[in-house]
């Protein structure tokens, strides 16, 4: 009987530490996604920092 509690406590451990993971990927993959929306815009992002780093053109 002790074998199969023991299988059990670690068949129910490991799932949990697979749940994990997806949840883990799932997050990565939202924010890959979320990073890469903007990346089809021909203007590009501009932000405020980079604005005062060139001279304005003549």
């Amino acid at each position: 009987m002790y074998e199969y509690e023991l299988y059990r406590y670690t068949s129910a451990e490991l799932i949990r530490r697979a749940d994990a993971e997806r949840e883990i990927g799932r997050a990565r993959r939202t924010r890959r996604a979320a990073r890469r929306t903007g990346r089809g815009d021909p203007e590009g992002k501009v932000r405020e920092e980079d604005r005062n780093r060139f001279a304005p053109a003549a």
